[in-house]
């Protein structure tokens, strides 16, 4: 039994879990009858758990060339049976998000790890973090933008994705280094918390050889520091989702190119933030890459 967990979505919340706009799931409501939502006394539309689940089978039936008035023929039990033909015939990355979208709004753990152990049947771990998890946490960062999800539902799929991130990671810890020439020091900075993306990176570096030291979220620059006692040839990593603020950015890096910053360092930085730097004012010695993939294959 699912208790006290959002059951009830508005048609905004369905264009943005769906990704379909709510113009166009009204016109296949009105049109084709593919849902049926609920009325409040003001004549709103409300939506269930299983319209939800519904529309995102539609919506995967759609995208593989399924017509609407087509699918609008079918039973909810036809969907379901071709939407797992398709996972099994074709990729099963769209239905995957879409599944981990589903365990995220019902704090389903079950859902969650079926699905990952699903997906590993068929891809590697890093297969499974570039098709799914970097689209799901692009995605996620909007839902919760748009009041979709709240932050608990947020910190709960995190929750998850960090299980296996750690495990995955501890079985190349072990592992001694291969690579000298530099060390790589991935950190968050201060108030900011959102560290996936900078958990990702530490496992791809692990796995390329480097020796990494892994300082986590909202770390002072006086921390960094301390790392030049004892390591030469540093890279600075860290991923800037919401710290430091547009306003700030710019003065954050100058302190770290004053205080940090020497002929034997570098900083790399990625993350939402770093559209606001201002590239005249930016220390050489700072990198800023768009993505994950980006800074990985600078390894």
């Amino acid at each position: 039994m699912i208790n006290n967990v959002k059951s009830v979505f508005s048609i905004k919340d369905l264009e943005n879990l769906s990704g379909i706009k709510a113009h166009t799931i009204r016109i296949w409501e009105k049109r084709y009858n593919i849902l049926e939502p609920m009325r409040s006394t003001t004549n709103i539309r409300n939506y269930d758990l299983p319209n939800l689940q519904k529309l995102l089978n539609i919506v995967l039936l759609h995208d593989y060339g399924y017509k609407i008035s087509r699918i609008a023929e079918y039973s909810s039990e036809k969907i379901e049976l071709l939407v797992r033909e398709i996972i099994s015939e074709k990729s099963s990355k769209n239905h995957a998000i879409n599944a981990f979208k589903m365990a995220m709004v019902n704090f389903d753990q079950a859902l969650f790890f079926n699905t990952y152990n699903s997906l590993l049947s068929e891809k590697t771990f890093r297969e499974i973090f570039y098709d799914v998890v970097i689209p799901l946490m692009e995605e996620i960062g909007l839902l919760w933008q748009s009041g979709t999800i709240t932050p608990a539902q947020e910190h709960f799929i995190s929750f998850l994705i960090k299980q296996k991130l750690l495990i995955n990671t501890e079985k190349i810890q072990v592992l001694e280094p291969t690579r000298n020439d530099k060390v790589f020091v991935l950190y968050l900075p201060e108030n900011e918390i959102h560290e996936l993306g900078l958990m990702y990176l530490n496992y791809e570096i692990l796995l390329n050889g480097y020796k990494t030291i892994y300082l986590g979220e909202s770390v002072p620059i006086d921390s960094l520091k301390d790392m030049k006692q004892y390591f030469d040839n540093i890279v600075y990593i860290s991923y800037l989702t919401v710290q430091p603020t547009r306003d700030a950015i710019d003065d954050y890096l100058k302190e770290i190119a004053n205080e940090i910053m020497d002929d034997h360092s570098q900083v790399w930085l990625l993350g939402r933030m770093t559209q606001f730097i201002d590239v005249d004012q930016r220390p050489k010695a700072i990198s800023v890459f768009n993505s994950i993939s980006d800074l990985v294959s600078e390894l």
